[in-house]
Parts: C-alpha cells; structure tokens; sequence
C-alpha cells in the first residue's frame, strides 16, 4: 500500500518507520523538506531520515498523490493546514491526532471538545475523503507494538466509511491489533469520545510514569 504519513515529529517517525518495516511505500509529509532536514536538537530529522533511506519525504501535496492512505500525525494544531494542502478527495485518512491545546500550560486543554471533534473537522473540511479516527488512545510507541502492555486491551475506530474502517482495522491487525481488540464507536462524531479519554490519559501518565498502558472493554 502506497501511504503518506503527515508529521514528522515522534509520532509520525514511528508510524512511518513501522509501516516501512511491513512493505509499505511511505512518504513523510512535512510543509518545506528543506526546512525539516536542516532541523536540528533533540527533534533532528535527518538523521532518522538516514537511517530510513527507503522513507521519502515530501510536501504534503506530493506526498499525497497517489497515496492510498493518508496517515495524520500532525499536532492537533496543525492538522488542518496541513490536510488541507493536499488533495484528499476518495482517500482513506488514518486520523491519530489529539486537539491538545498548550496555551495555557501543561496538562493542556482540548480545542473543539464536547459537541466537535478534530476528527469532524477534518472530515467537513475533506467531504470527499474518508475519514477513520485510531489509535489516538495510546502512545505512538504502544501504537506498533501493542505487545509492550500485557494482555488483550482495546483501541477504537469512528468513521462514515464502512470499507474504510475495515482497510483501517486490517492496518491495525498488521501492527499487532487482533480484529476483536478493535472497538467500532459508529460515525465519525465517534471521535468525540476517544479525543476526550485524553484527559484521563495524561492523568494517569503522570501518575505511574509510564506511557506504556491501555484500558479493556469488559462485559461486552
């Protein structure tokens, strides 16, 4: 599968890295890859870039086309801007952001919560493309190896698109996720539910210093 990945920070880097790992063809998608590959400090991506060297990495509108699967990987913040410079009209869109808003200092807020999601935005604002919220419950280390927490535990996907949702889920069970581990929400405003665990999320980061967790649905 051909997949563009957009973000390049820790997120997008392990998602991108992974699906390599599987036999993808994957682009990263970044706003100026110039810019990016002179980063430097702890973010550097050139080095990663080198030790990946069958990973591309393009604008957004060129890592796009001709993808099959857009994966979002962006800051919430960012996500628009970058979809946006893209054309993603038909194309399935992995969204795995979080609208986490720093404004105010850590823990940070959500920005839309309650009666919107991020995973909404994106699919009004692309309603050509079909959106599948996954994978924004757990951390991107947890995300491809699910191995790393004991135990059958959940992820959850939301989306209008009922074939895009099972491209989505059979994704997932390539990254380790057993097709009964993936909890259905229904639509897209699914989102909503899974965007506003993050709270608990954080809380319960903080609490035991470890990001390495996830929660199970019992009783169903």
């Amino acid at each position: 599968m051909r997949i563009a990945v957009f973000g390049t920070g820790i997120v997008g880097r392990t998602l991108a890295a992974k699906l390599d790992s599987l036999g993808h063809d994957v682009t990263v998608g970044t706003r100026d890859p110039q810019a990016t590959l002179a980063r430097g400090g702890e973010d550097a991506y050139g080095p990663w870039q080198r030790a990946h060297p069958a990973i591309g990495l393009a604008p957004f509108a060129d890592a796009a086309a001709g993808a099959d699967l857009v994966v979002n990987a962006t800051s919430g913040a960012g996500a628009l801007a970058a979809l946006g410079a893209a054309d993603l009209a038909g194309r399935i869109v992995l969204d795995v952001a979080n609208p986490l808003d720093f404004s105010h200092g850590f823990p940070p807020r959500l920005d839309p919560v309650n009666d919107d999601s991020l995973g909404e935005r994106i699919q009004r604002a692309h309603p050509d493309a079909r959106v599948v919220k996954a994978l924004n419950t757990v951390n991107c280390a947890v995300m491809v190896d699910p191995s790393r927490v004991p135990g059958r535990h959940d992820l959850f996907v939301a989306g209008n698109d009922a074939e895009a949702k099972q491209t989505v889920v059979a994704l997932l069970g390539t990254l380790g996720w057993p097709a009964d581990s993936v909890r259905d929400l229904g639509d897209i405003t699914g989102a909503r539910a899974t965007e506003m665990y993050l709270p608990l999320w954080l809380r319960l980061m903080s609490t035991f210093g470890t990001a390495d967790f996830n929660i199970r649905v019992t009783g169903l």
